[in-house]
């Protein structure tokens, strides 16, 4: 970085530091309880050995990180609010996790980390999550999520196999199709019906965009795939069940008859409470956090039917959209448009126009785990769960960084070096 005086041994020490960060977030994410925390802690450090440099970054970066680091403030700025109307302590056991977005960027910029090792940490991240789950069916249980619960183990999955997908090195195509081969293993066995939406997503946006033959041969190629996974799941007995494709024919059958008590009704039930709670109050919500509040407007969760039924203390929405209108009203609906509008908006114009041919690297990475978040969180509150709240907001720093350091090659800075340390 031209006119930095930082300690080439430290400078040394801070960018293994960061090649070991970046691996890590990915593999480790998984493969333990916490496993974010060594990524943390290894972030942390090489801040620390380079603090002057990370810093600079901000005014080499410009506008874009400003714009970051304004929405953060504003999103934390509205829980803090709903937390003040509603005289509840500030929830931000998940929410103060967005500050590593601006952070990340930030640092992904002045310790420019490998684009390789976030590959390699999400391969050998997938092969653990598959192992894990093997071993968790092969122990009885029904539904594996590894140290997690079933679903965010699956979500967490799907955004391993965007970055097995969108971080490849060249020729690499054997490695990547086991990481997806494992992924789906690994959701399939969780039994968690709402990734599948995001992985033929993920899969839809592969075949098109691999540049392998023509458009027509590639159409042919993506409707065979999911042609034959229908065939597969609906012939073989053990995967239908594994999916629970059975318990959701059943769900539906019991929604016709008036019973919520079930995961599809409950799902639909808390939509249908959601809609009534931002209806009555707009701009409060029923305050961040509460939104099993809103529930006690059913007969059913105010006792008044004898026992209270179980679907009444889930905690949250299951949907991103209804948990934040109906907790904290239009300004924390305008707030989650931000959290995925504003990084969307860097990765398709860092991007550019340059969707023709295979499509790789750190800017397509990027808008690719937005949006499989998005996606998810049709089925899931993903931002009520610290893991996904903490992996989408390193996540983005980490790669909106890597993704402005690679536009800024582009434009006639020194090449990178793919895998090399400078990707």
């Amino acid at each position: 970085m031209s006119g930095d005086n930082t300690d080439p041994i430290r400078l040394r020490w801070a960018r293994a530091c960061a090649g070991v960060a970046v691996w890590s977030l990915a593999a480790l994410v998984l493969a333990m309880p916490k496993g974010l925390l060594p990524a943390g802690i290894l972030f942390l450090l090489s801040t620390l050995l380079v603090p002057l440099r990370v810093g600079g970054a901000v005014r080499r970066i410009g506008w874009p990180w400003w714009l970051v680091a304004g929405m953060v403030a504003l999103v934390l700025g509205v829980v803090a609010m709903s937390s003040r109307l509603f005289d509840a302590e500030p929830d931000m056991r998940s929410h103060d996790r967005w500050l590593a977005m601006p952070w990340l960027m930030a640092w992904a910029w002045a310790l420019q980390p490998s684009r390789l090792m976030l590959w390699r940490g999400a391969l050998a991240g997938l092969l653990a999550a598959a192992v894990l789950a093997l071993v968790q069916v092969l122990g009885g249980q029904a539904r594996p999520g590894g140290w997690l619960n079933a679903i965010v183990f699956a979500d967490v999955v799907l955004v391993l196999m965007v970055l097995v997908v969108f971080c490849r090195p060249p020729r690499s195509w054997q490695w990547t199709g086991l990481g997806l081969v494992l992924g789906v293993l690994a959701i399939l066995l969780s039994g968690t019906r709402g990734a599948w939406p995001g992985l033929l997503l993920l899969l839809l946006v592969l075949v098109l965009g691999s540049g392998w033959r023509s458009r027509r041969s590639r159409s042919l190629l993506f409707g065979a795939v999911v042609a034959g996974a229908v065939v597969l799941l609906s012939s073989v007995p053990a995967l239908t069940e594994q999916m629970r494709l059975v318990e959701l024919r059943q769900d539906i059958e019991r929604m016709d008859r008036g019973d919520h008590d079930s995961s599809a009704g409950a799902r639909l039930e808390r939509l249908q409470v959601a809609g009534s709670a931002f209806a009555e109050n707009p701009w409060t919500g029923v305050g961040v956090g509460s939104f099993d509040r809103a529930m006690q407007r059913l007969p059913e969760c105010r006792g008044e039917k004898g026992r209270k039924a179980q679907r009444c203390h889930y905690g949250h929405a299951h949907n991103d959209v209804a948990e934040w209108s109906a907790t904290m009203g239009l300004p924390g609906l305008f707030a989650l448009v931000l959290l995925y509008g504003v990084p969307l908006y860097l990765f398709l114009r860092l991007r550019g126009g340059q969707w023709q041919g295979p499509l790789r690297g750190s800017a397509a990475a990027g808008a690719m785990m937005v949006a499989m978040f998005m996606l998810c969180g049709l089925t899931q509150s993903m931002f009520a769960h610290q893991t996904t709240t903490s992996l989408y907001a390193a996540g983005c720093g980490l790669l909106l960084g890597m993704a402005l350091r690679e536009a800024h090659w582009g434009r006639g800075a020194p090449a990178a070096r793919e895998g090399a340390g400078n990707v």
